[in-house]
């Protein structure tokens, strides 16, 4: 499958996203905003369990969507957000794969050139499985072949996001750093039980790292989120610790700045991604240039309303769906003034003549469905 090399598909029935970085483009800017690599995965997920399944019963969801998921989580937020993004990975060759790749190329918007589909290779696939706020996940998958993608000539950028893997080097960070991206890190958790921040190589070429409490804890042998992220700027200049339901706290080395912003209580439908969404709309404010507390504000915001969709990467919200938020949360009887003065910055970003709905995908039952005449 050949890519159409596109960075957005922008028919009259599908206008462009805002822009957050119209005020800062030239003639002689990087293609790209950000340039991401990974797996793509199919992600079927099962909503509106009353509990986790019980060993030897079978249990009905009341809800279930199909999506591309892994790395295309990411992808997605990135593009629903405006940023024009470049994604490097390996697709099956069988129905699954053709789904994702259409979904994210022609659906999205994405740029999906840097990416292959490999022959006779099957698509990985996870369930996920939502109930009482969290999830459990089943992944299947074989590993593609180690050239599949190639991403170690990584095209040029404004930024990258790249997923760590203690104990490995990625040779395409090293290389985008140089070619003037900005990476931003985040990371899983280390089965190793090390913890060790040496395990972590790559982090030398790291602007931001966005951890969770618990990891960033144990990377720094700190007992307080606030501590360790204080720790981690002693390895890169901006450190953001994401706190579940408290919110989340970030400190940039450089200009001195903390900032601490509480989580946005939503419904959560289904939690699948909302890390994923949480860093891209991180990514989207720094490279607008925003103020560390507005960069915090707004990721988590798109995470919130991210668990109110089914399925990981079609539940990334658009520049509509942040606006309409804006609008109905200003209405609200009773709201705290310190409260909405916190999200102000989005008055100038989602005025009415800006902010043009357009029908988002969302993550569907049953996919492969011919489409009517």
């Amino acid at each position: 499958m050949a890519s159409t090399g596109k960075a957005r598909d922008e028919g009259p029935d599908r206008p462009s996203p805002l822009d957050p970085l119209a005020a800062l483009r030239t003639p002689h800017d990087a293609p790209w905003d950000v340039y991401l690599t990974g797996t793509v995965f199919l992600d079927i997920v099962f909503t509106g369990l009353d509990s986790a399944p019980v060993r030897g019963t079978e249990s009905w969801a009341r809800g279930m969507g199909s999506s591309p998921g892994g790395v295309a989580n990411m992808a997605t937020a990135l593009a629903r957000l405006g940023l024009r993004t470049s994604l490097a990975a390996a697709f099956g060759s069988d129905h699954y794969g053709e789904y994702c790749w259409d979904t994210l190329e022609q659906g999205e918007g994405i740029d999906l050139s840097p990416s292959r589909t490999v022959p006779g290779w099957h698509s990985p696939v996870t369930v996920s499985m939502a109930y009482e706020g969290e999830r459990t996940m089943v992944s299947h998958g074989h590993e593609p072949p180690p050239e599949e993608p190639a991403p170690d000539c990584p095209p040029r950028a404004r930024a990258a996001v790249a997923s760590l893997t203690p104990g490995r080097v990625a040779p395409w960070i090293a290389q985008a750093a140089r070619k003037g991206a900005r990476i931003f890190g985040d990371v899983g958790w280390d089965d190793s039980g090390a913890w060790d921040l040496a395990r972590l190589p790559d982090l030398r070429h790291c602007e931001a790292f966005l951890p969770n409490a618990d990891e960033a804890m144990r990377y720094t042998g700190t007992d307080c989120p606030r501590a360790a992220a204080h720790a981690l700027t002693e390895h890169v200049p901006v450190a953001v610790v994401t706190l579940g339901a408290e919110g989340a706290y970030a400190v940039d080395r450089r200009t001195g700045e903390t900032a601490s912003v509480p989580a946005i209580e939503v419904e959560a439908l289904d939690p699948t991604g909302a890390g994923d969404v949480f860093v891209a709309g991180f990514v989207t404010g720094s490279l607008a240039g925003w103020p560390l507390a507005d960069r915090l504000a707004f990721a988590g915001l798109t995470a919130a309303l991210s668990v109110q969709e089914f399925g990981g990467s079609l539940s990334a919200p658009g520049w509509a769906e942040i606006g309409a938020w804006w609008r109905r949360v200003q209405s609200v009887e009773g709201q705290d003034p310190s409260a909405l003065r916190r999200y102000a910055f989005l008055a100038d970003l989602v005025s009415e003549e800006l902010v043009r709905p357009w029908p988002l995908r969302r993550a569907v039952p049953t996919i492969g469905f011919r489409r009517s005449a």
